[in-house]
């Protein structure tokens, strides 16, 4: 799949229409590069963190390196988000 170039909000509801791994991912990359905005690892970490649970391989490569260059405090606070997302969507 290309790299698409839209916002979080579009993301999310093209990812309800069920390309979610890869939706995901766009996610993070978008609030990993701050390509929308702000760059945010915490949200770039969790929605790689939402990918790579949906079996996106990439995002689990793009999860570890991000890790290196963040506290263990934030990659806590990423993993909690993570699972408050994933809870909340079912």
């Amino acid at each position: 799949m290309a790299r698409m170039d839209v916002f979080p909000r579009q993301m999310l509801e093209y990812a309800s229409q069920g390309e979610q791994s890869d939706a995901f991912f766009e996610l993070g990359l978008s609030y990993c590069t701050g390509r929308d905005g702000t760059v945010d690892l915490i949200q770039a970490h969790k929605w790689f963190n939402i990918a790579a649970s949906r079996g996106n391989v990439e995002a689990k490569r793009h999860r570890s390196e991000l890790s290196s260059d963040m506290s263990k405090a934030e990659v806590i606070r990423a993993q909690k988000l993570a699972r408050e997302w994933l809870a909340s969507a079912h």
